[in-house]
């Protein structure tokens, strides 16, 4: 089982529950692709992109749960390859959904992956 992760406003997937389905945060809808993580590249991503947030859920999915044309992985942050979604996904598809809280350094405290 190879999972990825998705880091996301509790708001924000509090919609796509209510919807069924997750289309992507505002990022995602500008760029074109829904962007996850793995468990090697998550931590460094909540660091860059979403230092000090509050409110924050560590969503899990499986990678092979997507067809591969609409899931590759691409190059990113020097050279890394990151999983990228061309579509959206049924929030059934969610393995785990976390909070994603702060410690009193100010960083996110990751559950186990």
């Amino acid at each position: 089982m190879s999972l990825i992760y998705k880091i996301a406003p509790q708001a924000l997937w509090q919609q796509a529950e209510a919807a069924g389905i997750f289309t992507g945060a505002p990022i995602d809808l500008a760029d074109g692709y829904i962007h996850f993580s793995s468990a090697q590249t998550v931590k460094e991503t909540a660091a860059l992109y979403f230092a000090g947030q509050t409110d924050l859920l560590l969503i899990a999915v499986e990678s092979e749960d997507f067809p591969q044309d609409e899931m590759k992985w691409e190059a990113s942050r020097g050279g890394t390859l990151f999983p990228h979604l061309y579509g959206k996904f049924a929030i059934s598809k969610a393995r785990w959904v976390k909070p994603l809280p702060l410690n009193a350094d100010g960083n996110h405290m990751f559950p186990e992956l």
